[in-house]
């Protein structure tokens, strides 16, 4: 886990992963950049982005799907990471999105929201 780098705060409690996760949120944040910086390999910033984005609300939904079934929030948000580092990118989300294919799909979004946050700025 990644406890010697200080938690980012989300810069979207409206919407994105936060958001989404009502209640649950505060919990729920710095477990979700931890397991996914570990699974991607990327910053804890590069995560904060892809949580705080359109995609990160798409991840969040994954994770109520678990906590609706019973689970915890470390074990819905663990869950949903394996399931989405299970994913990979096919010709069409390549092709849409220019991440290229066959990566495993959370790590494919995490740097594409990097990548598109790097651009806007």
């Amino acid at each position: 886990m990644n406890t010697t780098t200080q938690i980012p705060a989300t810069q979207n409690t409206d919407w994105g992963f936060w958001g989404t996760m009502n209640e649950h949120a505060s919990d729920a944040w710095p477990l979700a950049l931890n397991a996914i910086s570990d699974a991607t390999g990327q910053t804890l910033e590069s995560v904060r982005i892809f949580l705080d984005s359109r995609h990160g609300r798409h991840f969040a939904d994954d994770v109520q799907n678990g906590l609706y079934q019973g689970q915890t929030p470390a074990d819905a948000i663990n869950a949903a990471t394996q399931r989405w580092m299970g994913w990979t990118i096919g010709r069409q989300t390549s092709k849409q999105y220019g991440i290229p294919r066959g990566l495993p799909y959370l790590t494919g979004f995490v740097i594409h929201c990097d990548i598109c946050d790097e651009l806007a700025a």
